[in-house]
This record gives structure tokens, sequence and C-alpha cells, in this order.
């Protein structure tokens, strides 16, 4: 009965507020990782993202204007990552808060010594537990130009990965999924990338990756979407696990 009520309610957000055609050709043509998928899953993206709009509040800040393409890009961008886990991965929160370019906020925090230190760093996106999920809209527009970099599929995947508590590179994994292998294929890889960043070598990945076990989850959660060939090739064991969690084959 549960499943045929939510069918219903779905069906009726779909058919009150569609997508329009052109705008959904639009997203596509912008969007790599949505524009590489067969047509039923494109038709289930279509869907994925217009429950998105429905659900979550789309917040521009500071004088910036988003039109209905732009909206339609976001939430593609967004639903990409659960394509194939379903919009309730992104329960317990309802605002993306959209700056026009990267923003710094300012925070304090106090070492073990008692000193209060504040901190303003350049940010391009971020993800608060249950609270928003904050981006600049330039880093945005620029997804996938550089090769591997998708700033909306970075913070979701953070979102992804606190579902079971604080962001730590480690998501709540399906029933089927081995923990132990999980923890080889991301500890093993993270661990060889830091002996070569320590040694000048170049990364296969944004060195971003290597701040901590989160943003190497989220890092390689945006290579895996937007560069899955090179993905693949560089970090397999961690590919493997990625596909398994998102329940998808990009590559």
């Amino acid at each position: 009965m549960l499943d045929r009520i939510r069918n219903w309610r779905v069906r009726r957000i779909v058919a009150r507020r569609p997508i329009a055609e052109p705008l959904w050709r639009d997203a596509l043509r912008r969007c790599a990782p949505a524009r590489r998928l067969g047509a039923s899953d494109q038709a289930a993206l279509r869907v994925l993202a217009t429950l998105f709009l429905e659900k979550k509040s789309l917040e521009p800040v500071q004088g910036l204007v988003l039109d209905d393409a732009d909206r339609v890009l976001l939430a593609v961008h967004a639903c990409v990552p659960i394509l194939k886990l379903g919009l309730d991965w992104y329960e317990g929160w309802h605002s993306v808060i959209v700056y026009p370019d990267a923003f710094i906020p300012r925070r304090t925090y106090t070492d073990e010594a008692g000193v209060v230190h504040e901190t303003r760093d350049v940010m391009a996106g971020e993800a608060w537990g249950r609270g928003p999920v904050i981006l600049s809209w330039a880093d945005v527009l620029d997804a996938g130009k550089i090769p591997g970099h998708n700033v909306v599929i970075h913070e979701m995947a953070h979102k992804l990965d606190m579902l079971n508590g604080e962001a730590n590179g480690f998501p709540p994994l399906h029933r089927r999924m081995d923990r132990r292998a999980w923890t080889r294929a991301f500890s093993g890889a993270w661990d060889r990338l830091r002996e070569d960043d320590r040694h000048g070598l170049s990364l296969p990945i944004d060195p971003y990756s290597l701040e901590n076990e989160a943003e190497f989850f989220a890092v390689v959660s945006e290579a895996f979407f937007e560069s899955p060939a090179a993905l693949r090739h560089d970090l397999p064991e961690v590919y493997r696990q990625l596909e398994l969690f998102y329940r998808q084959h990009p590559y």
C-alpha cells in the first residue's frame, strides 16, 4: 500500500511540474554524466530531478538569479549519484544555498592551549550534517571543465557519507557489501597516494583528496561520474567499491 501511495504522489508531482523538454535537453548538454546514460536511466533521472526541485529549496544569495534552466541543471547534477538509490537518500535536509562565486565563511575555533583562532577559507562548496548544501554557482558551471571535477557531486557525496554520522569516507553500505573490502580499497589507495605525494609524484586525482578520508570519498565520487575510465584505470579497487555503492557502471 505504501509503495502505491508513493508512486501515486510521484506521478502527480511529475504530471503537475514536468521538466520541459528544452530545459531537459539543455541540462543533458551541460551535464556529461547524465548525457552518457542510456535512455531508460535518463528517464529515471528526469523524474528524480523533478522530485528534487519539488522537495528541495534552491536559494540563490548575494544577488544571484537562477532561471529555470539553471535550476534544472543543478538538480540533474545533484541526482546523478542517487540515480539507483532514490531520493530518500537525501532525506533530512531541505536547502541548497547558491553563491555567485566562491565564498569565504568566517569561523572560530579554540586550540588545545585555549587560544581562539579565526579561519576564512575560500570555498567552492560545503555540506552540513542535517543542514544545507552550499555551492558556488561559478564552480557548478565549471563541472567537467577540469577532468574529474564536479562540485555538486562532491557535496552530495558528503551528504551520503554523513547519513551514518560524521563524514569519514565510510557511508552506509548496502547489505551485501563487504565492509572489510571497502576499507582495504579506500585505505590502501589513500595511503599509496599520500606516499606518492610525499615523494613529489603527480596524483591521478585532485590532491585535495588527501585532506582526510571524507574528502577522499567525495573526490573519487566526482571522478567516478565525471571521468570513470581514468578512475577505473588508476584506482580499480576504489572504482569497484563505488560501483557497488552507487549501483552504477558509468564506464
